[in-house]
């Protein structure tokens, strides 16, 4: 039987495959506690061998019809972002996949009145959100497993939470050890063009409104409060103020570790920062004595 063994939420921010030197001349002579962070989290977790397979909920892919999840075998290439080519060009990736949980997580999704399509083809394009964690958290680690699983776009708060909780059920039924990677911000709100330079800073001072920073804060309090149900709970609030993708990508971990069931508190693995008015943080949930709560089993109509 498979389980969850970690989940977090993790920023991907383009910043962080820059060069040190420009990190630093973006923050006042500071670098991106962000950068740190990832590296202890490599050290902490990913280069442990308690885990075969990472899953990414991928913020940047935006599916419309049906949520999908790479099935290939292997993955690897050269990566350029279409949104910023001057920063991420021609990175190499070379990573093998999971079609055999992919393909579970597919079975699951009908009974948890949703959809969950597997797709290999070779030329299913990759987005920054799964790279830009890769290089960190997987480059060098070549018999670990990746895949990635889209955000869809048309989805509700209910739809991502079952989508979560099939894809909790297909790690249950496989005899695999996942990380569960939730790849986005909180708050996301950009600077328009003529005003964003002026704020590349990381000092939370710069997150786009008081109202998305304060609500930032709010739910990283309760994060490290354990508190999920809070989280859940308030989401048609938290709506107001433009979570990345709907805040999917984390609406699809808590589906997969229990939702409101689920009391695993949050450690900070970096600061609380700013990226051009969004909010950018890295939180990590070990597994809990016992393990994570089981996704919700229950039978719902596709309505």
């Amino acid at each position: 039987m498979g389980e969850v063994v970690g989940a977090g939420l993790i920023a991907h921010v383009p910043t962080i495959m820059l060069p040190k030197e420009i990190r630093m001349e973006l923050n006042e002579g500071k670098d991106s506690t962000l950068v740190e962070g990832l590296e202890r989290l490599r050290k902490d977790y990913f280069e442990n061998d308690d885990y075969d397979t990472v899953v990414v909920l991928d913020s940047h892919w935006a599916t419309t019809v049906e949520f999908v999840v790479t099935a290939h075998e292997r993955r690897h290439g050269k990566f350029t972002s279409e949104e910023l080519p001057r920063g991420m060009s021609g990175v190499p990736y070379d990573f093998i996949g999971d079609p055999e949980l992919a393909k579970l997580m597919g079975e699951q999704a009908e009974k948890n009145g949703t959809w969950i399509t597997p797709i290999d083809d070779e030329y299913l394009p990759i987005m920054y959100a799964t790279i830009n964690l890769w290089e960190y958290l997987g480059k060098g680690l070549p018999d670990k497993k990746w895949v990635s699983v889209s955000i869809c776009q048309t989805a509700t708060d209910e739809d991502f939470l079952r989508a979560g909780r099939a894809i909790g059920e297909a790690i249950a039924k496989s005899d695999r050890r996942v990380i569960l990677l939730a790849s986005g911000a909180l708050s996301h709100t950009f600077y328009k063009l003529r005003d964003l330079r002026k704020h590349e800073m990381a000092d939370p001072a710069h997150i786009f409104s008081d109202a998305a920073r304060e609500a930032d804060y709010e739910r990283l309090d309760w994060f490290k409060a354990g508190d999920h149900a809070q989280v859940l709970e308030t989401m048609p609030a938290f709506q107001k103020v433009r979570p990345e993708a709907m805040f999917g990508h984390w609406l699809m971990t808590a589906g997969a570790i229990g939702e409101e069931a689920c009391t695993a508190p949050g450690v900070m693995y970096s600061e609380y920062e700013n990226s051009i008015g969004t909010g950018q943080v890295h939180v990590w949930f070990p597994k809990p004595e016992g393990g994570f709560p089981a996704a919700k089993d229950v039978v719902l109509s596709r309505d």
